[in-house]
């Protein structure tokens, strides 16, 4: 075993312009729930661009914003009203500006959600089709289709929306048209060569104000086939995912990709891009490839058990389609989708169970959020050692806002205060996005714990004074304390170079070793691990020492030097 430091470090990793999101940390900024500058109860760019020193101090490489766009809210902004400017209760476009170059002159990237499934029904083109009618253009830009029966009251078919509901939403004039997520998100037509022609007028936009990279929503979705006659709900249940699905991943959204990367490579450095692919395993690579969007979020972890069989077997497979692709693979437990993944690990079994992708965790929340149910020690301790095990793996890892801060879900969200249309549209049967979505507590005092000058847009719980960035920032004991010291390390030993997997005698415990010496071991079970050989802890998640690694604990080690 070699004792010797990287032969890559931060300086040649991070600094190919090229190359910089193969192995960066990516942090997420959910804008609306970051940092309100202005008072009104909303999170904004200045709130962001007054916040930039601490993402600086964490050691981020790159910031992803979700849509910051003009928006009526109906899904948390991704009902886009206008791809090419700034809510303006979010700010302007100067403000945008200033926050690019305040993040770039800290040497952070910035990345920005394009959501090109859908627009908002409050976009330009959606209120010219409503007004221009049956057979026209304007309607020709999205999925319009004549209803069933007699008199065309019923819709073209029984699908259901992913909130809940129908698929379809009829017009004064009678038509219907698709919306795969609310009413409020009319599908787009990507047959349309007009659709093609904007979304490229887009993507140069904001790549000529800056922007170092795009992440995708729902890339898989793009294309359809509504050949009639269209498929029955029941019918579409049995058509193969196999690229000719009618509504999800087909092979032609690679076509659209093609002249999106043709864009991209235009300028120097190529603008990134990340596909939100929810796909089978052997299609992400089509996603990740050189010729696509270049890279594939990997939700595999993100939707396993805390179990260490399942955690290895999906880090050597997703390894392996990341080298199949050419691409490096993607590293995430959290997101502005699901239940935190503190919340996750401390629950029991059957709680943490999902009924569907990106659900984990939600039948607790939809059960009442019993507090007596949640392990809150123990859901913290086994986060904060899983994601020092994402971040010793080669590959990019996305962290999302407040993690750094050890953040449960908010389970205790009224009815009332409610806004994500998954819990309107499923009656309550899901309660949906909102307790992952919490604005972030920065002070232990204040109205809203720092994040603004009056109350927040979501209501926050009395435990956030406890995790608030000015409390954590002085502890060393704190998830942000760790998380700043692992990214600081990361730097220092990360490289493109693979893993090597070494034996532990146990089920429940995992340890690879990088070609630099670099050593990661990660207890999953209830009793310590004791370390064949002596070691020199650079890390620990909680608590270890130089021969034993804790339940629920990762280790970052590396051989004593001589």
């Amino acid at each position: 075993m070699t004792d010797a430091l990287p032969a890559e470090t931060p300086e040649t990793l991070a600094s190919d312009p090229a190359t910089w999101w193969r192995q960066a940390v990516v942090y997420q900024i959910y804008p609306r729930s970051f940092a309100d500058a202005n008072g009104d109860g909303l999170g904004d760019i200045p709130g962001i661009v007054a916040h930039v020193d601490h993402l600086a101090s964490l050691g981020v490489d790159a910031v992803w914003l979700s849509p910051f766009y003009p928006s009526e809210l109906a899904d948390g902004g991704y009902d886009v009203a206008d791809y090419r400017d700034v809510d303006p209760r979010l700010g302007t476009l100067d403000d945008f500006d200033e926050m690019v170059a305040a993040l770039h002159a800290r040497d952070i990237k910035v990345v920005v959600d394009i959501v090109p499934n859908h627009t908002s029904d409050q976009h330009a083109w959606f209120q010219e089709a409503l007004a221009a009618g049956r057979g026209s253009a304007a309607r020709d830009r999205y999925l319009f289709r004549e209803g069933t029966g007699p008199d065309g009251s019923e819709p073209p078919t029984d699908w259901v929306a992913m909130f809940g509901g129908p698929a379809w939403h009829r017009v004064e004039d009678g038509q219907w048209y698709l919306h795969n997520f609310a009413p409020e998100q009319p599908d787009l037509n990507w047959d349309n060569p007009e659709v093609r022609e904007d979304f490229l007028t887009t993507l140069r936009f904001w790549s000529d104000r800056g922007v170092d990279g795009f992440r995708i929503d729902v890339a898989h979705m793009l294309t359809k086939d509504l050949t009639e006659p269209l498929p029955s709900r029941d019918e579409l249940a049995l058509i193969p995912i196999d690229g000719n699905h009618p509504l999800i991943d087909r092979d032609d959204v690679h076509e659209i990709y093609a002249d999106w990367r043709a864009l991209f490579n235009e300028y120097d450095p190529p603008r990134t891009a990340v596909a939100e692919a929810w796909v089978a395993s052997h299609r992400v690579p089509k996603y990740a490839s050189p010729e696509s969007l270049g890279q594939s979020f990997n939700f595999d972890l993100l939707e396993a058990d805390y179990d260490a069989p399942t955690f290895r077997r999906i880090i050597a497979d997703n390894l392996a389609l990341a080298a199949e692709s050419g691409s490096s693979s993607t590293w995430v437990l959290s997101n502005h989708d699901v239940v935190r993944h503190a919340t996750r690990y401390g629950l029991p079994a059957e709680l943490a169970t999902a009924s569907a992708p990106g659900r984990r965790g939600q039948a607790w929340l939809t059960a009442g959020g019993d507090e007596a149910l949640l392990d809150r020690a123990r859901g913290l301790r086994r986060a904060r050692a899983a994601t020092l095990l994402l971040l010793g793996l080669p590959g990019s890892t996305y962290i999302y806002q407040g993690e750094e801060l050890g953040l449960h879900e908010v389970a205790d969200i009224p009815a009332d205060q409610r806004q994500d249309p998954t819990f309107f549209r499923s009656e309550g049967a899901e309660v949906g996005r909102d307790g992952c979505r919490v604005p972030l507590p920065w002070t232990a005092e204040g109205p809203s714990f720092g994040f603004g000058s009056g109350p927040a847009h979501l209501p926050q719980p009395a435990w956030f004074a406890e995790c608030a960035v000015d409390v954590e920032a002085d502890d060393p004991a704190s998830t942000l304390s760790l998380y700043r010291r692992a990214l600081a390390l990361r730097h220092e030993l990360q490289t493109e170079e693979q893993l090597a997997w070494r034996h532990t005698g146990r089920d429940d415990v995992l340890w690879f070793q990088r070609p630099n010496g670099w050593q990661v071991v990660m207890n999953f079970g209830d009793e310590e691990f004791v370390l064949p050989e002596e070691l020199d802890i650079l890390l620990s998640s909680d608590g270890a020492t130089a021969s034993v690694v804790p339940a629920d604990t990762t280790v970052w080690a590396r051989a004593p030097l001589s």
